[in-house]
């Protein structure tokens, strides 16, 4: 601790991030620019004059100033549009901005996407209301591929005038999901705007002229023409490959390669970070010692060189941290003052965190400084320790590397990504080196090489794809090793605090193990006092056991909870509802899907990596829920807003058993599922009225519809909603019941059926027929929801999936009046977004996202 005592910048930085943590969740107005500077003003005087204590009260005032900083910022993060929309809806206007391009235009396939740096605003039949350069988020959809090479030809800086629609951004609409709304303002975006056509926007390109946005502007440029040159030098399925890796543009990377690399914990190689700045430097720095140049003057020359390369590769947080910190060490390299690592970290998280407090929210800054401080502390010790077992020094040091950044990132990675593979560390262990010694240090060279002759750099282009080809195979195998993916709900931060305060503690302990072993610390972190022996190999065990128990329960937090959940997922106009049992059971009903109409010829039209429900919004979302597996699911027709989602799910998550309709839809995607499912070998159990399916103690299922068939045939049907699968499920004596899309000829039908067949239902169902909720079918269609439907069942509650301002006019008016004459509690996915329905002894008891 007192080698930590004389760090005052590192101590510092940390009380900041503390201050900042502290004013993310909560709220003290009474702190503003002006209290903080008054209360720096008053920590300055304290700790000049030396007075008694000053040391924790100066430690209190640095937090309160940080608190008062963050929060400053903050509340001046505001749109200047605020004022016109208290008073009126702004979203949904026509409107036509005025101002210029202030970040590349990116085209993909039917959209040009960019950023607009808004000078004014004018409304239809007012005057331009000024926004004093405020950012907006510009989509424009294309209408002719000819307008793909136009929308290219735009640059930053360039002026616009651009009419459209002027929309807000959605915030999440189910718990935990993504809040697009929060990203953009996090990055000083309040709005959208949305047109149709190149014709929309006049367009004055900007003249050249030295300043920051010409120089962004030239640095685009570059950028753009490393990448067409890029394309030239290596293989076409390849190059994006390259190109993230070498110059941090990732538009062109397969978003399979991308999943596959994050699932093994390979996403660090795909971002720019420290590991490309050592090898920059190192590859700088070689070839000027060949030129026999002085090493003041090969310093010099790369410290000119980082900021360059820094803009070159997207100035994301990560390589400007390691950027910035070489920037400082090769200038304290020059001048031949000492270097302490530390403190140089801690003085640029501290800059970037004054230049953009939003920073610390930003993975890549959590991850790039967690991981750095990790392995200046903690890599050394852990070499050290293992001396014993493994005599390799290149080895032993690769071995500390992986593990001690492994351990650090863990519980960031698992809160952003809820995933781990526990062959990551051999992932990186192998691969790693090979890619930062071999790969990107050839990369380089053929571009270079590429850019003055194009035939050279190709031949080294052509040998590093064949190296990629076995990364690639190597990545391929260890992937599908489903056996060895952990799938992690997001933790909550005090979860998080003390996995960190135990891993401190651990290695605290080992490290007075080490000194007691004749070792020396160069950092000690945890000091044991006393005049009595501590048996410190106990309190190892003791620590290691505590963090052995939170990861435990933190893998599966929700083991004792015996409350049933049931989750009506916002998907737009399409169903999916997740179930949890009280015994931690998981069923999925539908999958939800993207709804897409193609003409012929509209091939252009096809984005790289286009939305779709299941990749982008379910499956992140069962992940963060920790859904280990699911137990079952059952499709209950088979039209996209149904199935869609669900080929993604049956790829990226463990699945017992899947329950379908018994038909088949003629299709592409219907076919690509069910080979999925029969190649991970999940069982399929065509649907058929059934007696009662214990799923667990307290929870079973039965299927009332379709009728009885014969299973050993499999029926093509094009026109899938009269064949949903129905079911009831009773938890904890409460009763469901989904409906999927049936209509109004099914409903008769089974109501029948059931009244000539009564010893189907138990008893009390005999009697009243009541259930507690109904699922209305078909988003609420016309088509079903019969007044003799709800006669039958009796529901209490009703709840209606259906998407926002859908072009099908659902729910229907009439269903709505039926459900509110027979005086059902009816919740709705596009007023509410997600549904949440827990089932308690008490009874059941809703949330919602989205409250009026």
């Amino acid at each position: 601790m007192q080698m930590l005592m004389k760090r005052p910048v590192v101590i510092g930085c940390c009380l900041w991030i503390t201050g900042y943590t502290l004013a993310l969740y909560t709220e003290l107005r009474w702190l503003s620019l002006m209290t903080s500077a008054l209360l720096l003003a008053a920590l300055i005087v304290i700790y000049a004059l030396r007075l008694p204590g000053r040391q924790p009260l100066c430690a209190l005032l640095l937090v309160g100033v940080a608190y008062g900083y963050f929060q400053w910022t903050d509340q001046r993060n505001v749109s200047a549009l605020l004022p016109l929309a208290q008073q009126q809806t702004l979203d949904g206007s026509k409107v036509t901005l005025l101002g210029r391009f202030s970040s590349p235009v990116t085209v993909d396939g039917d959209r040009a996407s960019f950023t607009m740096e808004a000078e004014s605003i004018r409304f239809p039949g007012t005057e331009a209301f000024p926004l004093g350069g405020e950012s907006v988020q510009v989509s424009l959809r294309l209408l002719q591929q000819a307008q793909q090479a136009v929308a290219s030809g735009w640059r930053r800086g360039d002026a616009l005038t651009l009419h459209g629609t002027l929309r807000s951004p959605s915030p999440a609409r189910n718990f935990g999901g993504f809040d697009y709304r929060r990203y953009l303002r996090l990055h000083h975006t309040h709005w959208l705007l949305s047109a149709k056509g190149v014709d929309q926007a006049q367009v004055e390109p900007a003249a050249a002229r030295v300043s920051v946005v010409q120089l962004l502007r030239w640095n685009d440029e570059l950028r753009g023409a490393l990448s067409r040159r890029m394309d030239l030098i290596f293989p076409a399925q390849q190059a994006g490959f390259m190109k993230s890796m070498l110059i941090g543009q990732t538009d062109d990377l397969d978003p399979e390669r991308f999943q596959q690399f994050s699932e093994l914990g390979l996403t660090h190689i795909l971002a720019i970070s420290g590991l490309n700045i050592a090898v920059f430097l190192g590859v700088c720095i070689w070839i000027m010692r060949r030129l026999k140049l002085a090493k003041e003057t090969y310093l010099l020359i790369c410290i000119w060189l980082l900021p360059f390369y820094i803009l070159l590769t997207g100035a994301s947080p990560s390589i400007v941290r390691a950027g910035l910190m070489s920037i400082i060490a090769l200038y304290a390299a020059r001048r031949g003052h000492f270097k302490d690592v530390l403190h140089i970290m801690a003085i640029v998280a501290w800059s970037m965190l004054l230049w953009n407090p939003y920073f610390l929210l930003d993975v890549s800054f959590q991850l790039s400084f967690l991981v750095t401080l990790g392995l200046i502390v903690g890599v050394q010790r852990v070499n050290d320790l293992f001396t014993r077992w493994i005599s390799s020094p290149m080895i032993r040091s690769s071995a500390s590397i992986t593990l001690v950044s492994q351990m650090i990132s863990f519980p960031v990675s698992i809160y952003y990504f809820n995933q781990f593979s526990l062959l990551s560390w051999l992932a990186n262990a192998v691969l790693v080196p090979v890619i930062s010694m071999i790969v990107f240090p050839a990369g380089l060279l053929a571009l270079v090489l590429g850019i003055v002759y194009v035939p050279a750099g190709k031949s080294i282009g052509l040998l590093i794809s064949w190296l990629n080809e076995v990364i690639f195979w190597m990545t391929d195998k260890l992937q599908h090793l489903n056996q060895f993916k952990m799938l992690w709900p997001s933790p909550s931060l005090p979860w998080i605090a003390f996995y960190y305060a135990f891993l401190i503690l651990i290695y605290g302990i080992c490290q007075r193990l080490l000194q007691e072993a004749g070792g020396e610390s160069p950092i000690i972190l945890v000091r044991v006092k006393g005049t009595k022996k501590v048996n410190l190999s106990k309190w190892l065990i003791c620590a290691i056991g505590g963090l052995l128990l939170l990861l435990w329960m933190g893998y599966s937090p929700e083991r004792f909870n015996r409350s049933g959940l049931v989750q009506f997922i916002d998907v737009g106009q399409g169903d999916a509802i997740l179930i949890r049992t009280p015994y931690g059971r998981h069923i999925l009903v539908d999958g939800g899907g993207t709804l897409t109409f193609r003409k012929p010829g509209e091939d252009w039209k096809i984005r790289k990596d286009p939305y779709e429900v299941g990749k982008k919004m379910l499956v992140p979302l069962l992940k963060k829920r920790g859904v280990h597996q699911l137990d079952l699911v059952v499709l209950t027709h088979e039209d996209t807003d149904h199935s869609g989602g669900l080929q993604a799910v049956i790829s990226q998550m463990p699945v017992k058993q899947f329950l379908f309709n018994g038909t088949l839809k003629p299709g592409a995607s219907i076919a690509k599922l069910f080979d999925t499912l029969l190649a991970r070998r999940v069982p399929l159990l065509p649907a058929n009225v059934s007696d009662w399916i214990q799923i667990d103690p307290l929870t079973r299922l039965q299927v009332l519809y379709p009728l009885e068939s014969d299973n050993r045939l499999i029926e093509i049907v094009k026109e899938q909603n009269a064949r949903s699968v129905v079911f009831l499920l009773e938890m904890q004596r409460t009763r469901w019941l989904f409906t999927g899309d049936m209509e109004k000829e099914s409903e008769t039908e089974l109501v029948d059926y059931l009244k000539d067949h009564p010893s189907l239902l138990d008893q009390e169902l005999k009697i009243n027929h009541k259930i507690d909720v109904l699922k209305v079918a078909h988003h609420g269609s016309k088509t079903s929801t019969t007044p003799g439907w709800l006669d039958f069942w009796k529901p209490s509650w009703a709840v209606i999936s259906v998407g926002g301002m859908n072009s099908y006019g659902h729910p229907a008016p009439d269903v709505l009046t039926r459900l509110e004459e027979n005086e059902i509690q009816v919740l709705r996915t596009d007023q509410m977004g997600e549904v949440q329905l827990e089932v308690r002894k008490e009874g059941i008891y809703s949330r919602v996202k989205i409250m009026d």
